[in-house]
Formats: C-alpha cells, sequence, structure tokens
C-alpha cells in the first residue's frame, strides 16, 4: 500500500509539473504574438507613412510645376498673342481647371484674375447687404456679417449693433483679438463673427455642398488682392456676377460660357448677354481691363494618389526684373474640397 501510495504521490507531482510547464508554455507564445503583432502593426505604420510622405513630396513638386506652367501661360498671354502658345486656350482665366501629366504623376492648375472679385477692404455696406442677400444669407444673420466685417476692418473698439469688437473675440475659446485693419488675408474672414466654414468654403466638414447653407463660398467672392474697387467683367465668374446684380445663376453661367466664344471682347459685345444696358447704374459696379494681379492655384496628384497637393501663388505683372512679382505665396493650401473625382 505503501508503494501504490509513493507512485500516486509521484505521478501527482509529475502531473503537476506539466500543468505548470503548459502555463508557462502558453504565456510565452502570449507574450511573442504580442510582441510579434506589435512589430507588424510598427511597420506597417512606417510604411504607411513613409508611402504618405513620398506621395506628398512628389505631389509638391507636380503641383510647383503646374503653378510654372500656369506663370507661364500668364507672362505669355501678357506679352500677346504671338506669344502664346496654339494648345492653350485663348484666354486662360475662362479656361477653368486644366490638367496635364508630368511623368507618372498629374497637376491641375487655374489661374484666378484678382479683379475679376470683389475687393472686401472696400466693399460698402450697400455692397455686402446685396451680396449676403443674393447669396441667400437670411436676416438677422446678414446684419451680423455685415456689421461684424466693418468692425473688423475699423481702427476703433466701437462695435456696431450687430457687430463684434474685443469683448467678443475675448470671450471665445481660444480668444483673441479684432483685427482694426484692412483684411490681410480672405482666410481671416475666418475669425470673424457669424462667418462659419460652411459660408467660406461653400462645403461642409465632409467637403460636398453645405445643406441650408449657400452654395457658394464667399472665397469665391471676395479678395484682399484685387487693385481696383470694381469688379473685371472680362474675366469675373458667375457666381460674382450673380451676387452683384442678382441675375439667376444660370442666366450669370450662360453669359460666361457665351463670353468664352468671342473671339475679341468688348463691352458692348459682353452686355447685352446678361441683359444691361450701357446706361444701366449696375455698370458702375464693373469695369474692362486686363489682369494684372492674378492668382496661380495648382495641385498635384502622385501616381495612383487621390489626395492632391496644393500651392497658391499671387502674382502681379510688370514688378521686379523678371517681368512680375510674387507677392503672396501659400506653400500648403488646406481647406479645398478636392475638385477631381
Amino acid at each position: 500500500m505503501k508503494i501504490v501510495e509513493f507512485l500516486k504521490t509521484k505521478l501527482a507531482g509529475v502531473s503537476s509539473e506539466r500543468g505548470v510547464a503548459l502555463l508557462i508554455v502558453l504565456w510565452i507564445f502570449i507574450f511573442l504574438f504580442v510582441v510579434a503583432f506589435d512589430f507588424s502593426t510598427g511597420v506597417r505604420e512606417e510604411a504607411t507613412a513613409t508611402h504618405r510622405y513620398s506621395d506628398d513630396n512628389q505631389g509638391y513638386y507636380l503641383a510647383l510645376a503646374g503653378f510654372e506652367q500656369g506663370l507661364y501661360d500668364f507672362l505669355s498671354q501678357s506679352r500677346g498673342p504671338e506669344l502664346q502658345p496654339v494648345d492653350k486656350p485663348k484666354d486662360i482665366f475662362d479656361a477653368g481647371w486644366r490638367e496635364a501629366t508630368l511623368g507618372s504623376g498629374t497637376y491641375r492648375l487655374r489661374l484666378v484674375d484678382e479683379s475679376s472679385k470683389i475687393n472686401l477692404n472696400r466693399a460698402d455696406e450697400n455692397v455686402l447687404r446685396r451680396i449676403f442677400s443674393n447669396l441667400g444669407v437670411e436676416e438677422p444673420l446678414i446684419g451680423v456679417l455685415i456689421d461684424s466685417i466693418l468692425d473688423w476692418r475699423d481702427q476703433d473698439d466701437l462695435h456696431r449693433s450687430n457687430g463684434a469688437e474685443d469683448d467678443y473675440y475675448l470671450s471665445l475659446s481660444p480668444p483673441y483679438t479684432a483685427k482694426n485693419g484692412a483684411f490681410d488675408s480672405l482666410e481671416e474672414l475666418l475669425w470673424v463673427k457669424g462667418v462659419t466654414a460652411s459660408l467660406y468654403y461653400g462645403y461642409d466638414s465632409n467637403g460636398t455642398p453645405a445643406g441650408d447653407a449657400p452654395r457658394l463660398g464667399l472665397r469665391e467672392i471676395f479678395t484682399v488682392d484685387s487693385p481696383i474697387d470694381r469688379v473685371n467683367l472680362r474675366t469675373t465668374s458667375a457666381a460674382v456676377i450673380h451676387v452683384l446684380l442678382g441675375i439667376p445663376l444660370e442666366k450669370c453661367q450662360a453669359f460666361v460660357e457665351e463670353r468664352t466664344k468671342l473671339a475679341d471682347k468688348t463691352l458692348a459685345d459682353l452686355l447685352p448677354l446678361l441683359g444691361v444696358g450701357s446706361g444701366d447704374a449696375a455698370l458702375q459696379m464693373f469695369i474692362f481691363t486686363n489682369p494684372s494681379i492674378v492668382t496661380v492655384e495648382a495641385e498635384g496628384y502622385a501616381s495612383e494618389s487621390r489626395q492632391p497637393r496644393r500651392v497658391r501663388g499671387v502674382i502681379r505683372a510688370g514688378g521686379g526684373n523678371r517681368g512680375y512679382e510674387l507677392t503672396r505665396w501659400v506653400d500648403r493650401e488646406i481647406g479645398y474640397p478636392s475638385e477631381r473625382q
């Protein structure tokens, strides 16, 4: 009996030791699995980051190539039609976005005449009210927008009835103060009371047209770089014509399309397309001239990438020894939903 009991005890000990050993092995496997999983995750993240950096870098230089192409097109057109390449549109400001392939990537560019937009620093209360009304903004927001923009521009600390000065902006999180001066960049509008991202961009956070907000964004209407206080009818967009004259947007778009077909555009040729007479008081808001300050917007797409890298530069013709002057440069444009599908 003693021998049997001894063998039972010995076997129980061996079984217990095997159980402990099995648990240790299982824990080692779990530890190795966690380490291997963490390592593979880190490798994947680093590979993804490297790929994104490569795409971003390629996109940047593609965007620069697009910017240089736009600059060349502008300088060529401003120096005379004989220097304009035969494969380029007769008017580069009516061409919209143009796309070209470079190596394995693609770039897109467009040129915008700054005088084709409304000078935000020179628009008075009546012009601002007309703009916001035609955009579909309703009271009391119109009053808030007008007074807040005027308060932001003026040099005093007295706010209008619907406006805002330091006392309002300092109550926000994070706090800041009113400019009390001219807008230096259009993006400053986003700091002004009443101006939302959807109103400024015309899109919601997902990059789609905002629900109840105007589809036309303020960034397509206003500028701070225009050298004049009127709008260049030769290059202005349908959106600007719409907000200034209140003409239906569809008719304004038809006007822009017909304008592109005119070989030699003159003011007399264009006015009938809008149904505006030569003696109409609305013409005081327009001018007909060649562009002198333009924005070149460009975006580059690396091969197989759908996320662009954007740059933007404002060019003044005739400045400096090179025949132009770069007055503003944005090295990384953000907040613009991509129009490339």
